[in-house]
């Protein structure tokens, strides 16, 4: 059982994650430039929230639990930008690259398992690598944000095992084809409707990393 996972910890996690994602209210509503009401239902808290506790739940030691839940607090902020705006900004995605690495790599220090380090560092080359392209071919099915966001997650997914990397990656293509196939069946988008990819993104790596849980 991860040294972490104590009803308390999971607790207090949520609690401050949430609490920082309704702090941040104002600025993602300044940098998305949008009154949406994505970004005014508090989507943002209850989703930061529910992951930090899946954060506190998933880590083994203070680094990784603070690496997991400053991505959890990242992911409630994109979810409601994305599906306000269909933007990842670079204003909360780029930051989480130093503050991911620098988590992981003290609990590197900790424990000593460098290998994993160079797994997320090389899980984050491969998604960045593999969005660029598919945005390359498809630019209008996917955008930059995309890419940047696929080297945050890649590099939480690799932290864990290839193996939740290539779980991750392909659910959230799975998501977002169910996600697009219901709104095409209840006429709410056709053919050309930009449909957010975010959220698929964190919904698969959050699923993958339920996964590692029970692994």
């Amino acid at each position: 059982m991860p040294l972490t996972a104590a009803p308390l910890t999971i607790l207090l996690t949520a609690v401050v994650c949430g609490a920082l994602a309704a702090a941040l209210t104002g600025w993602i509503r300044t940098i998305a430039e949008s009154d949406s009401l994505w970004l005014r239902s508090g989507v943002h808290v209850a989703l930061a929230a529910a992951v930090g506790a899946g954060a506190a739940a998933l880590a083994e030691n203070v680094p990784e639990l603070v690496a997991f839940a400053a991505l959890a607090v990242a992911c409630g902020l994109l979810v409601a930008i994305d599906l306000a705006v269909h933007r990842l900004p670079d204003l909360v995605v780029v930051p989480m690259y130093p503050i991911l690495f620098a988590a992981l790599a003290t609990s590197s220090a900790v424990t000593g398992d460098w290998g994993a380090l160079g797994r997320a560092a090389a899980a984050a080359l491969a998604l960045l690598a593999f969005y660029f392209t598919l945005a390359f071919i498809n630019p209008s099915g996917l955008g930059l944000g995309d890419v940047k966001l696929a080297g945050v997650l890649g590099a939480f997914l690799g932290w864990l095992g290839w193996y939740y990397v290539l779980v991750g990656t392909l659910a959230a293509f799975a998501i977002n084809a169910v996600v697009a196939l219901i709104l095409l069946l209840s006429r709410r988008a056709d053919r050309h409707t930009g449909i957010a990819f975010g959220p698929a993104m964190i919904a698969g790596a959050a699923a993958a990393a339920w996964l590692s849980v029970g692994g």
